[in-house]
C-alpha cells in the first residue's frame, strides 16, 4: 500500500479514475454500522449506481485511538470491500474532529471565542488552527494515512479536512497573527500607518502589544479586523497545504487532492486563494429556500465554484438528499428535486453529484440530517429518487470534463465582504452576499450564464458585461484594471457605496469611488445619504428605491438615466450612464426596486450583446457545456415550474436516449433534458 514519492504535478481528472463516468455517491461512515448493514450497503450502492464514497471524514478517534498509535485494520477492510464492489474512494483526513484524547492532552489547543471563552470538547471543530499541537497532530494523521493508502487501488481522490475553518482568538492565534503581520507590513511604523492608529490613541510600540480583534468596549479598528480575516484565511490555507503536500509526496499524480468549501459566507476564507491551491474545487451546497428560489441558489453556488477554479470542472462534494435549510427549519425537497438539483450542478460545471451522507445516522448530532438511504430504508421515495438520479448520471458519462463558458460576470472579492462585515458602517442594510445573490439572480432570471470574477483578475477580457453589486474596497490596481476594461469595450454596472476605501481600509479622499474607476463612470460621489428603515424614494422614471442614496456630480458625457424626485436630491442623478472609450459604464447610486433592477440588467445585456442560449418559456433554465476539444456541446434544460414547458431545440436527449422531435421538446413539470448537439 505504500510507494515512493511522486514529485510530478497532478495530471488526471477524477472522472478518468472513475472510468470516465460522472461521480455519484457521498459520505460513507461504515463505522456507525454492523456487518449486516455493510452487506446491504454493497447491494444498494450497486442499485443506486454509486461509484464514489467519501470515507473517513470524522474517523480520527478510530484511526488513532491513542496519540501516536494507529488502527487501520477496519479501514483496510472497508477500502478493500468498496474496491471489490466497484466503488472508488475519496479518502478524507479526519482533522475537522479531533478525538477526546487530544482535548485532554492539549487543552491549550481548544478554540477561544472573541469574548475570551475557551470552548470544550463535545462537538466537531474543537481546535485552534494556529495551535502547534493541533497542526502537528493533523499533519501526523494525514501523513500516516498517505503512507498507508497513497497507492491503494480504491483511492481515486484525497479529501483534506472538512469545511475549513473555525475562527479562534486565543494566544496561539495571537502569536501566529503577529508573525503574519511582520511578513505583511515589515515594520511597526508601516503597520501603524496602515491601521490608522493615530486615531483613538492606538499606536503600537511593540509587536507583543497587538492582539486579535477580541471583544472590546466599542468598535474595533477596521484595519486590524480586516487583516485578521486575511490572516485567518491564510492560516487555513497553510494548514491545508501542509496536509496536501504530505499526501502528494506519497500518492500518484493522477489522484486529485481537494477540500470541501462551504458556500457562500460560512467560512472566513478567500476562496480565490483556495481555488488556486486545490486540484479540483469541491463545494458543499444546501439550498436556502424551496422551489424556484432553490434553483437560483443552486446556480449561484455552482457558478461561484466553477469560477474559483478558473472555469475548470469542479465537484459537488455534499448536498442534502431531502434538505432545504431556511435558517430556522429544515424543509423537505419536493419529488424530482434530487435529480433536478443534481443536474443543475452538473449543468453549471460539476463533474458529479455527491451527498451527505449515504445512510442516515441512527444516533449523534446529525441524526436528522437527510441521506441517500433514509431511516425508512430503501423502500422509500428518497432512495428511489436517489437510485434514479444515479442511473441518469450514468447516461451522462460523455459530459465529463466539458466546460461552461460565460460572457457576463459578477465581481466578487473577499476583502469587500470582510469590509462590509465590520462595525461602524453608515447603514446596516449593506449586505454583501445579499447583493451578490441579487445581481446573480437578475442575470439568471434573464437566462444568462454567469461567472464570478475578481476585480483585479487577469482574465476580465473574456467578459462583455461586469456587474459590481458590492465593491466598497478597491485597490488602485483593481480600479485601473476596471477602467481599462471599460475603455477597451466592456459594459460595467457599479452599484452604490463603491470604491470608498482602499486595500488598507483608508477612505478615498476627494470624492468616491477610486480615481481610475471614477473616470470610467463619469461620476463623483460627494455625499452618502442612507435611508431610514422602510423609507422609499421615487425616481423620475417611475421606479422606486430603498436603503441608500447619494449626491453625485457628473462629468460629460455622462448622463442621468433616472433622477431623484424629492428632498435635497430632487432632480439630481440616481442612475447614470457614461460612454467611455469603446465601452460604457453605469452607476446606480441607490438600491432599485426589483422590477427596475431587472429592467436595468436587461438593458445592459442588450447593450453588451448577450442573449440566452436559446429562447425559453418562463421558468425553464438552459445552460451549455462545451467539449474542450471543439467537438459536441451539451444543452441542459431544466423545468423549474409545475407545468409542462415546450422548448424549440434539436439534438439527442441523453436522459431518454432519444432524438428530439421536430416539433420541439416538451419537458414535464419539474423535468429535465440533456441534449447532445453538434
Amino acid at each position: 500500500m505504500t510507494g515512493q514519492p511522486d514529485e510530478r504535478q497532478p495530471t488526471g481528472r477524477l472522472t478518468q479514475r472513475l472510468g470516465d463516468r460522472l461521480a455519484f455517491g457521498g459520505d460513507y461512515n461504515p463505522e456507525q454500522w454492523d456487518e449486516a448493514v455493510w452487506k446491504e450497503d454493497d447491494l444498494l450502492m450497486r442499485w443506486a449506481h454509486v461509484n464514489l464514497a467519501t470515507v473517513g471524514v470524522f474517523s480520527w478517534a478510530l484511526l488513532e485511538p491513542e496519540e501516536g498509535r494507529y488502527d487501520f485494520g477496519w479501514l483496510d477492510a472497508h477500502l478493500d470491500r468498496l474496491h471489490a464492489a466497484g466503488v472508488a474512494v475519496d479518502l478524507a483526513t479526519p482533522t475537522a474532529s479531533p478525538p477526546p484524547w487530544f482535548t485532554f492532552a492539549h487543552p491549550d489547543a481548544m478554540p477561544v471565542t472573541a469574548e475570551g471563552v475557551r470552548l470544550t470538547h463535545g462537538s466537531r471543530d474543537t481546535y485552534c488552527l494556529a495551535a502547534p499541537a493541533y497542526r502537528q497532530a493533523a499533519l501526523r494523521i494525514a501523513t500516516a494515512l498517505a503512507e498507508r493508502y497513497g497507492r491503494h487501488p480504491a483511492v481515486a481522490m484525497w479529501h483534506v479536512h472538512n469545511e475549513y475553518a473555525t475562527v479562534c482568538w486565543c494566544d496561539h492565534a495571537a502569536a501566529a497573527f503577529r508573525t503574519w503581520l511582520r511578513a505583511r507590513h515589515g515594520t511597526l511604523d508601516a503597520l501603524n500607518e496602515a491601521w490608522g492608529t493615530a486615531f483613538w490613541s492606538q499606536r503600537y510600540l511593540s509587536w507583543e502589544e497587538i492582539l486579535p480583534p477580541r471583544a472590546t468596549q466599542w468598535h474595533r479598528n477596521p484595519g486590524l479586523a480586516l487583516d485578521y480575516r486575511r490572516f485567518w484565511s491564510d492560516e487555513a490555507l497553510a494548514a491545508y497545504r501542509e496536509q496536501r503536500d504530505a499526501i502528494r509526496a506519497r500518492t500518484t499524480a493522477d489522484r486529485p487532492i481537494t477540500t470541501n468549501l462551504m458556500l457562500p459566507g460560512y467560512q472566513v476564507l478567500d476562496l480565490w486563494s483556495f481555488g488556486r491551491e486545490v486540484d479540483v474545487v469541491g463545494i458543499d451546497h444546501y439550498p436556502c429556500a424551496p422551489g424556484r428560489d432553490a434553483a437560483a441558489d443552486t446556480a449561484f453556488g455552482a457558478d461561484r465554484a466553477r469560477s474559483f477554479g478558473g472555469g475548470k470542472p469542479w465537484l459537488l462534494i455534499e448536498q442534502g438528499a431531502n434538505t432545504v435549510y431556511t435558517g430556522d427549519r429544515t424543509l423537505p425537497k419536493e419529488p424530482g428535486d434530487i435529480l433536478r438539483h443534481s443536474l443543475a450542478h452538473i449543468a453549471h460545471g460539476s463533474d458529479g453529484a455527491l451527498f451527505f451522507q449515504w445512510r442516515q445516522s441512527k444516533a449523534g448530532a446529525e441524526l436528522w440530517h437527510s441521506a441517500m438511504v433514509p431511516h425508512a430504508g430503501p423502500d422509500s421515495r428518497i432512495f428511489r429518487e436517489v437510485a434514479d438520479t444515479g442511473a441518469a448520471l450514468d447516461r451522462l458519462w460523455e459530459v465529463a470534463g466539458s466546460l461552461v463558458r460565460a460572457r457576463a460576470a459578477v465581481l466578487h472579492d473577499s476583502d469587500c465582504w470582510w469590509a462590509l462585515d465590520g462595525q461602524g458602517l453608515p447603514s446596516a442594510s449593506l449586505d454583501y452576499h445579499g447583493e451578490l445573490r441579487r445581481a446573480h439572480r437578475a442575470l439568471w432570471d434573464a437566462g444568462v450564464t454567469t461567472d464570478f470574477a475578481h476585480p483585479a483578475g487577469p482574465d476580465l477580457s473574456r467578459y462583455r458585461l461586469l456587474v459590481a453589486p458590492a465593491l466598497p474596497l478597491l485597490s488602485d490596481a483593481a480600479a485601473e484594471s476596471l477602467r481599462a476594461w471599460v475603455h477597451a469595450g466592456g459594459t460595467l454596472l457599479v452599484q452604490h457605496f463603491a470604491g470608498v476605501v482602499d486595500e488598507r481600509h483608508h477612505a478615498r479622499l476627494g470624492g468616491y469611488p477610486a480615481e481610475p474607476l471614477r473616470e470610467a463612470l463619469g461620476v463623483r460621489v460627494e455625499e452618502f445619504r442612507p435611508l431610514a428603515a422602510g423609507a422609499v424614494l421615487r425616481l423620475s422614471d417611475g421606479s422606486t428605491s430603498t436603503a441608500w442614496s447619494e449626491s453625485l456630480r457628473l462629468t460629460a458625457p455622462a448622463e442621468a438615466v433616472a433622477s431623484y424626485t424629492g428632498g435635497m436630491l430632487a432632480d439630481r442623478p440616481a442612475v447614470t450612464r457614461h460612454p467611455y472609450g469603446s465601452g460604457t459604464a453605469w452607476y446606480a447610486s441607490t438600491r432599485l426596486d426589483a422590477a427596475a433592477y431587472d429592467a436595468l440588467v436587461a438593458r445592459l445585456l442588450a447593450e453588451a450583446g448577450i442573449r440566452p442560449e436559446i429562447p425559453l418559456p418562463p421558468g425553464v433554465e438552459a445552460i451549455r457545456r462545451h467539449s474542450p476539444s471543439g467537438g459536441p456541446s451539451w444543452l441542459f434544460l431544466l423545468n423549474h415550474t409545475a407545468a409542462p414547458a415546450t422548448v424549440q431545440a434539436d439534438g439527442h436527449d441523453l436522459l431518454t436516449a432519444r432524438p428530439v422531435p421536430a416539433a420541439g421538446l416538451t419537458l414535464p413539470p419539474g423535468g429535465a433534458a440533456v441534449l447532445r448537439q453538434g
